[in-house]
């Protein structure tokens, strides 16, 4: 049996013990509450109608028989509320671990095509290289390729490093003021020399001061710029700002790709998450990236949040604090 069926019928199953357990507690509530009315009866009979105090003890009874109505119907309530705030929340917490197990699956799949690709392609090109004597423009053109995926590894397993750290807080923050113009003019030409090929557009202003952990920020831009490059066609341009505004900094990364439903930009910055629709899951990509940031910016008293484009792709803001300098 398929799992999804499997657990299509575990959850049938859960259902009819709840509605046999709300029928359970119908029935004894309409049991005693009979019961009641026949002692109430009994005692009645028993009564008799020339004894002087014969109202005092009807009245008697009949307040005895509301207030065990009254107990039923609290002891009841109570019990239901009780089972059905527990029924909801094991629901919930079964639908939720069931969910981050599958998304726990589909990151291992993502994850093992992340890690064979790169290890795979750099070992084609340095056993093409050993075999073969090539021209120096094909050699320069094998290296570069090398390189490529060598980076793409090392940023998959700082990914996957730093997000583990900072999940169990065992990272060691190193806060200080820092240069976010320097970092960020860094990223964009470390990535053009990679990218040579994508028109990558920069407006960095200068002296953005941000106090921080200058790695971690290093990791939010290069997460960035390199998740709008992977999701833009070539011929498209990816653009970077960076702008200074009162006591704010705000860093903006556009694309020209596909875009993101507006029903899934705020689900992008989950663990694991990746948008469900066929352009960006045939993309490269574990679903860490843009969680790291959003965990790193956090971490910062930042906001991150992600916007359509009027002529289409997806524009990423950060907002940080601006530390002032003292003269």
């Amino acid at each position: 049996m398929p799992k999804s069926r499997k657990i299509q019928v575990v959850y049938i199953i859960y259902w009819i013990l709840l509605a046999y357990i709300i029928a359970a507690i119908i029935f004894w509530f309409t049991a005693l509450n009979k019961q009641n009315d026949q002692m109430a009866a009994f005692k009645t009979e028993k009564l008799q109608p020339r004894d002087k105090n014969y109202a005092a003890e009807i009245q008697k009874i009949e307040k005895e028989q509301k207030l065990k109505i009254a107990q039923y119907l609290g002891e009841g309530s109570m019990f239901l509320i009780l089972i059905l705030a527990g029924a909801i929340y094991v629901f919930r917490t079964v639908r939720k671990q069931l969910k981050q197990s599958q998304e726990q699956a589909n990151f291992m799949m993502a994850i093992t095509h992340e890690l064979k690709t790169p290890i795979a392609v750099t070992k084609l090109n340095l056993e093409t290289l050993q075999k073969r004597k090539l021209e120096d423009v094909q050699q320069k053109k094998l290296i570069k390729n090398t390189l490529h995926e060598a980076n793409r590894l090392d940023n998959l397993c700082n990914n996957l490093l730093y997000s583990s750290q900072l999940e169990g807080k065992v990272y060691d923050f190193v806060y200080e003021t820092i240069n976010w113009s320097d970092t960020i003019k860094s990223t964009v030409q470390d990535y053009k020399q990679r990218n040579a090929d994508q028109k990558i557009i920069a407006d960095v202003e200068e002296d953005c001061f941000v106090r921080g952990d200058s790695f971690l920020l290093q990791v939010v831009s290069s997460n960035l710029i390199d998740n709008a490059i992977k999701y833009s066609p070539v011929e498209s341009s990816v653009k970077i700002s960076l702008k200074s505004g009162g006591d704010k900094i705000l860093l903006l990364v556009t694309d020209e790709g596909k875009g993101i439903p507006v029903e899934e930009q705020k689900k992008i910055f989950r663990k694991f998450y990746r948008v469900g629709n066929t352009a960006t899951r045939n993309a490269k990509g574990t679903g860490l990236g843009l969680y790291l940031c959003a965990k790193i910016i956090a971490e910062h008293k930042g906001k991150i949040s992600v916007r359509q484009n009027e002529k289409g792709g997806s524009t990423f803001e950060v907002i940080l604090a601006k530390e002032k300098q003292s003269a």
